[in-house]
């Protein structure tokens, strides 16, 4: 009988002795094969020597006779994972957890199915704290991730000025003193004024406003 094949092939299973497990539970689906536990089981047995396509079959044939079968969700679950269909892994994972409330099986895997899911997409899951002391580390934890800003360095103007403009009128007045005369150019373009400060052995000093209209 199958019952009796079924027994053998969990003694078989339990002393590690997983090709006659599967041997069994085969022959047993023979003689009964709308029994949704014995393609959970076997589909364990595949996970154990790693036929893991095959797992997910059986699983998926249990889930079929037995879509409250909760086993049958967790063997496909773990096989996907190994599999690495995360996502197609969750989803059984979740259903199986809905019909087993409270079977800590289901809810760790379904916690490493999330962190390898993010991993996949380089997105680095945060876990939610229960009071504010853990948000506020957790935004200072992410403001220390952020890249450094760029130094900026401020450049003094090598001279003071001033400068105003009116439609009809400009005025602009430039602080250095003691330049000679002979060192500063003023030079006007269709609608810019041009005054550089030309000191030896230093940097022009060039000051270029924009005007309202052409000259």
């Amino acid at each position: 009988m199958a019952s009796d094949l079924e027994l053998k092939a969990k003694e078989a299973f339990e002393d590690d002795n997983y090709d006659l497990a599967y041997d069994l539970l085969t022959q047993a689906i023979g003689l009964s094969p709308n029994n949704a536990d014995l393609y959970a089981d076997r589909a364990q047995v595949n996970i154990k020597v790693n036929n893991l396509t095959e797992a997910v079959s059986d699983a998926n044939k249990a889930i079929e006779l037995n879509p409250s079968h909760s086993k049958a969700y967790l063997r496909k679950g773990t096989a996907c994972i190994k599999l690495e269909e995360y996502q197609t892994a969750k989803a059984a994972l979740e259903m199986g957890a809905s019909l087993a409330p409270g079977d800590s099986k289901f809810t760790d895997l379904i916690k490493d199915c999330d962190e390898l899911i993010a991993e996949e997409s380089g997105v680095i899951p945060i876990q939610e704290e229960s009071t504010t002391q853990g948000a506020a580390t957790k935004a200072v934890e992410a403001e220390n991730d952020l890249p450094e800003p760029p130094t900026v360095t401020v450049v003094k103007p090598k001279y003071r000025h001033e400068f105003y403009q009116k439609p009809d009128e400009m005025v602009i007045t430039i602080f250095a003193k003691g330049i000679p005369r002979d060192s500063i150019t003023v030079d006007f373009g269709e609608q810019i004024l041009s005054v550089t400060i030309n000191i030896p052995c230093k940097d022009a000093y060039v000051f270029q406003p924009r005007l309202f209209g052409k000259v």
